[in-house]
């Protein structure tokens, strides 16, 4: 315990000391002549930031504790943590920080001057700091706030009720009665609002608003009042001078519109009123409360549901240059086990950074697997983003505190990391913020192409070619050839897909996980549906044992994601397979990259989704980490099951491309260039054959148990006559024989004497 505080003590020394360096001008990083070679860095200032300090939530007691509580003064803000960043010039009309925290120019945002509020006679008492402190969303988005905690005057039918009035939630496909995409009142009149309970005392500063979420309809509020109460009865009504305050809402249903209230109220209840909507539409809303919940050190009850984390980690969001700054720190920290080195570039120019961890840094070692974690590649789901970049400090501290778990994981698997594949689409996300870039802000490439659909289709090769029963001579079932049409410079491909495609092409990785946002499931392949027209068909892939053990370990080791009570991000409810899904059985998709890896790689990959909200505000990073931060190091373990071994002739040379087949498991792979590979396979007893081209082949018994490691499994292989007679005369400078073309020569010999 000792070492490992001293770690982290160190790498936070070393965090600060970058952080006291100055502000960071902007720029572009150091072009590098080689994508594949260590990063030259320069000295720019990386920002750390302190942690919140975690609250005690107090529960209201009875009336005349409430009443004296009220009458106290008000408790200190939060801390720098929870704070955001500050409002840009063209905003000044709010003095106070907007509140969602992640990015001065927020698109959408709409804030109204700070008015003293009239009504000094209200029971609800009013903040009155000097400077106000920007608050953290209350948890709609993330479903910390809980259905039962929601309330509506009226809804149109149940799947339009209070609880779908939560800013970003999607409408099924059907838009059926239970799954809709927002709160709808049941009567358009000035009488209809939905409130929400936050259970204890809180700081109320904002509210931020969206529409319905549907593809036909076009339903949003275009006004409201905003009231606060203690006890849901008696409400007073946000002020503007002498009269109610009436803030402008949405003019489209997509974008969220914050709106900062002109003085913080502190109340448990916030009711919106809406007062206008859409003249063609109908009262339908989505929305996020911001607000500071008030200590109480004496209420267990809302104390022991809060997350703390004791990592000393660095829980904020990080722009493109502090990512680069951060992989410095940690370069620098652990340079014994820590690469840096780029794929490529994004369609704007900037590097697509990795981080390679192991003992022996930019080296493949023979019989070592590697792994590798993916992030980023929609740009607005930044969640998988920044878990990666906490994975890699986490990484670094154990191994300096000589963890012993993370010691072996690194000594025996080379790690890669990409936290950010689309940096492009990130700083759109960035710039919108946390809850103001809705749903699909900085999703695609520059260029408008996603990224985790964009892979070459070889589904259709396969499937086509089965049909055909051409299986396997003229298609073989792995390491499918990519069309020619995909090569093409003509072809709509992402320059991000062409570098990934060439870095799995170059690197024999044996298992994967893309981090994608918006759900809380882990998806496996197929992710395309072999039925054609079919929107959703169970699509496995022969190894589709494999795929649910491997999905399964990262579900059932996260906090959430196989907890039956939880409620259901959107409309899909994944708890009949444990908080798994067949990719196709969900919804089809061609081209994406989990199909991609299985047939032209040798790497088993899948899709996490690690959280319903794509982009959580900074102040969530730090439970969010705590729900995946075992699932991630379990998930990277399992790259150590199965099989793996050398193939070598007879002179003890590994044989490359050497074809690994499993006997009723029609999927094979192949040998890395020194001739080691690693098969994926769940505990078992599996008769396993060896082939290459000029070799005979080999088959043997190889066994799997339930103890972590793969079971050492190499085979010696032997050349055809026909090859040793090759590699006689070639030794000798002469050719084979070849007996049709000397018949052929002794036929037009012939023909020439009797001429």
């Amino acid at each position: 315990m000792a070492r490992r505080g001293a770690a982290a003590l160190a790498l936070a020394l070393a965090l600060l000391a970058v952080a006291l360096a100055g502000a960071a001008a902007q720029g572009a990083a150091v072009e590098d002549p080689d994508y594949y070679v260590q990063e030259i860095w320069s000295r720019e200032p990386y920002y750390a930031r302190l942690e919140p300090e975690p609250f005690s939530p107090p529960l209201p007691a009875g009336p005349g504790e409430e009443e004296r509580k009220l009458r106290a003064s008000e408790p200190r803000p939060p801390k720098k943590a929870t704070k955001p960043k500050k409002a840009p010039k063209r905003e000044k009309l709010a003095p106070e920080t907007p509140p969602p925290g992640k990015k001065s120019s927020r698109k959408g945002v709409k804030t109204k001057s700070s008015e003293k509020a009239a009504g000094d006679d209200h029971r609800v008492p009013v903040a009155r700091d000097a400077v106000r402190e920007g608050c953290p969303p209350l948890g709609l988005e993330t479903l910390k706030i809980t259905d039962f905690q929601l309330h509506a005057s009226t809804s149109k039918r149940y799947g339009l009720g209070a609880h779908r009035g939560r800013l970003n939630i999607q409408a099924g496909i059907n838009e059926n009665d239970f799954y809709d995409g927002a709160w709808c009142a049941g009567r358009n009149d000035l009488h209809q609002w939905i409130e929400v309970d936050a259970r204890r005392l809180t700081k109320f500063t904002g509210v931020i608003t969206q529409g319905r979420n549907s593809l036909w309809l076009s339903d949003w509020v275009t006004s409201y009042k905003v009231m606060v109460s203690n006890d849901s009865h008696t409400w007073v009504t946000v002020k503007n001078g002498s009269g109610d305050m009436i803030f402008e809402g949405n003019s489209e249903k997509e974008i969220p519109v914050l709106n900062e209230l002109p003085v913080p109220m502190v109340a448990r209840y916030i009711r919106i009123n809406p007062q206008s909507w859409f003249d063609n539409g109908s009262i339908c809303m989505r929305m996020e409360i911001l607000g500071c919940p008030l200590p109480d050190p004496n209420n267990y009850y809302h104390r022991r549901n809060e997350m703390t984390t004791t990592d000393d980690l660095d829980f904020k969001h990080h722009s493109y240059k502090e990512m680069r700054q951060l992989m410095k720190v940690v370069n620098e920290m652990c340079s014994n086990i820590t690469r840096i080195y780029n794929i490529g570039k994004s369609h704007q120019g900037l590097k697509l950074y990795a981080v390679e961890i192991s003992d022996h840094p930019g080296e493949h070692e023979v019989g070592e697997p590697e792994f590798h974690y993916i992030a980023g590649a929609h740009g607005n789901e930044v969640l998988g983003r920044e878990l990666m970049l906490l994975l890699m400090q986490f990484l670094c501290q154990e191994y300096l505190a000589r963890n012993s778990r993370i010691v072996r994981l690194v000594e025996e698997t080379r790690i890669h990391i990409i936290p950010s594949l689309n940096p492009d689409g990130y700083e759109k996300a960035y710039e919108g913020g946390s809850e103001l870039g809705g749903w699909s802000l900085g999703r695609w490439t520059h260029d408008g192409i996603d990224i985790n659909n964009n892979f070459p289709d070889l589904n259709t090769l396969l499937w086509g070619a089965e049909d055909r029963q051409n299986i396997p001579r003229k298609v073989p079932n792995h390491y499918i050839a990519i069309p020619e049409w995909f090569l093409s410079e003509n072809a709509t491909v992402a320059v991000e897909t062409r570098a990934v495609i060439a870095w799995m092409e170059k690197i024999p990785f044996v298992l994967g996980g893309n981090l994608q946002g918006g759900e809380l499931v882990v998806a496996y392949p197929y992710d395309m549906a072999r039925s054609t027209w079919q929107m959703q068909e169970h699509t496995p892939t022969p190894d589709d044992h494999v795929f649910r053990w491997l999905a399964y370990a990262y579900a059932s080791t996260h906090r959430l994601m196989t907890d039956a009570r939880r409620r259901v991000c959107h409309t899909e409810d994944f708890q009949k397979e444990d908080g798994t899904v067949n990719g196709a059985s969900w919804h089809t998709v061609a081209g994406s990259l989990n199909d991609f890896s299985y047939l032209h790689t040798n790497c088993f990959e899948l899709s996490i989704y690690v959280g319903c909200d794509k982009y959580p505000h900074e102040s969530e990073l730090p439970e969010e980490w705590e729900n995946n931060r075992e699932s991630l190091i379990v998930f990277m373990e399992q790259v150590h099951r199965g099989i793996k071994g050398l193939v070598r002739d007879l002179h003890g040379k590994g044989i490359p491309n050497a074809v690994i087949s499993v006997e009723g498991v029609n999927h094979d792979i192949r040998t890395a260039s020194d001739g080691d590979y690693w098969r994926l396979l769940n505990p078992g007893e599996y008769m396993v054959t060896a082939k290459a081209e000029g070799f005979t082949s080999s088959t043997k018994n190889c066994i799997v148990g339930y103890d972590m490691g793969a079971t050492q499994c190499d085979f010696t292989l032997s050349k055809t006559n026909l090859a040793r007679i090759r590699e006689i005369m070639e030794k000798f400078g002469k050719q084979p024989v070849s007996l049709p073309a000397r018949r052929l020569k002794l036929r037009g010999r012939k023909r020439r004497q009797r001429g």
